[in-house]
């Protein structure tokens, strides 16, 4: 009975893997393209699909988190070795590699980011590069026919404001030492001018002194499910704070990789689209946080929202967002090792939210922005409501540490 069930299982597994794999349309195996090169794939699997990304000749060169990409890649003259790669939601990893020759040519420019077409918020990030049998000297980007930014380099990675929602002409362009031009126009929408607050925003400040915070341990383990640490809060401590009232939060314990959560409400609003999130940190013992999780929720009575996000410290030393899709931790490729300790470093997230998808736009962590632009489908939900919401994940050995939160602010719109 036990070696029927094997082969059941067996089966299932071939079934489920037959329908998972990874077509490029373009270019062809053995195709010979001038640069840069058109790369048209596509991926299937029986679970979603949550992210493609291109390698050429074992370089990461364009990721996407969707189930199909169309781009343009540029390549040096040659021979070189294309990988396109897919992820589904349950981690596993479909590929196709092909072989194709760069003739000596070709010339052009390739935009990276934004895509033809792409929804965007400003500031916008661009990054695009240049090729050509001459020497590239020279790239300028044009917004509306208006130069916002030039550079004496053959690439370019920036970010860009427009002055207004709607759809915007974007052009890359680019000089090689003879003085021919190349360029690549791409047009693009842009949702909100910026993130920044409007003078309408709800703005929600010093949360971490307001009465009424809620916590739990169980349930911020894995499932909702976890093993029990111990764990407190202490309002209103004046030492270490940058206001005199900074919050405490306290994890210990005796099993491996417990967990904390506390979360403050702020009630509900269904017609807020917008969320700006501030929050100061500092820590003693860094060195013993498994991760720190910041978080905002939102549900409109139709879906939850979960803005989840994490400082994985000990698990890649990269910043995590969730994932509504899969219903897991993705890696954003943004580094976030342990913070120093005994030092006050400042937190910003800016999120989005359209129909039933979360967008994780940027995060500012000492002043370093990073624009993510990662979106996810969310769950369905019936309840109303906001909220933030703070995490500390116990290590190996559940070392007892503490964290300090000053200055939590939620401005939303």
């Amino acid at each position: 009975m036990k070696k029927a069930v094997q082969l059941v299982c067996v089966a299932l597994i071939l079934a489920a893997a037959s329908f998972a794999g990874v077509t490029v349309s373009s270019p062809t195996p053995g195709s010979v393209s001038g640069s840069p090169v058109h790369v048209v794939a596509s991926a299937t699997s029986s679970s979603p699909v949550t992210a493609m990304r291109i390698y050429v000749d074992n370089v990461s060169m364009f990721t996407v988190n969707a189930a199909a990409m169309d781009t343009f890649i540029p390549m040096s003259p040659g021979s070189h070795f294309v990988v396109v790669q897919a992820w589904d939601s349950s981690g596993a990893v479909f590929k196709t590699p092909e072989t194709i020759t760069v003739n000596t040519s070709s010339a052009g420019v390739a935009v990276s980011s934004p895509t033809d077409g792409a929804t965007v918020a400003s500031p916008m990030q661009v990054v695009a590069s240049a090729f050509a049998p001459n020497p590239i000297v020279a790239m300028r980007i044009y917004l509306d026919d208006i130069s916002v930014f030039a550079i004496n380099s053959n690439t370019l990675n920036t970010t860009v404001n427009a002055a207004s929602a709607g759809s915007h002409r974007l052009v890359v362009q680019a000089w090689d030492s003879t003085g021919a031009v190349y360029k690549q126009p791409v047009t693009v929408n842009v949702s909100s001018a910026s993130n920044s607050p409007p003078a309408n925003a709800i703005v929600k400040t010093q949360i971490q002194t307001m009465p009424g915070w809620e916590n739990c341990t169980v349930c911020a383990g894995p499932g909702g499910s976890g093993p029990s640490a111990s764990f407190s809060m202490w309002q209103f401590q004046n030492s270490p704070s940058l206001t005199g009232n900074s919050a405490r939060f306290n994890i210990g314990g005796s099993t491996p990789y417990s967990d904390a959560l506390w979360w403050k409400q702020l009630g509900g609003n269904n017609a807020i689209t917008n969320f700006k999130y501030d929050v100061d940190f500092y820590l003693t013992d860094p060195q013993f946080a498994q991760a720190l999780e910041f978080d905002v929720n939102q549900s409109d009575g139709a879906h939850k929202f979960i803005f989840g996000t994490q400082c994985n410290i000990k698990d890649g030393g990269v910043w995590d967002v969730w994932s509504g899709t899969g219903l897991h931790w993705l890696h954003t490729g943004i580094a976030c090792s342990a913070p120093s300790a005994f030092t006050w470093h400042h937190l910003t997230w800016e999120f989005q939210r359209s129909g039933s998808r979360a967008t994780f736009v940027a995060l500012t962590l000492d002043g370093a922005k990073h624009y993510v632009n990662m979106s996810f489908d969310q769950i369905l939900s019936g309840v109303n409501e906001i909220n933030v919401a703070f995490q500390m994940d116990g290590d190996f050995a559940q070392h007892a540490y503490s964290a300090w939160l000053d200055n939590v602010t939620l401005a939303y719109w």
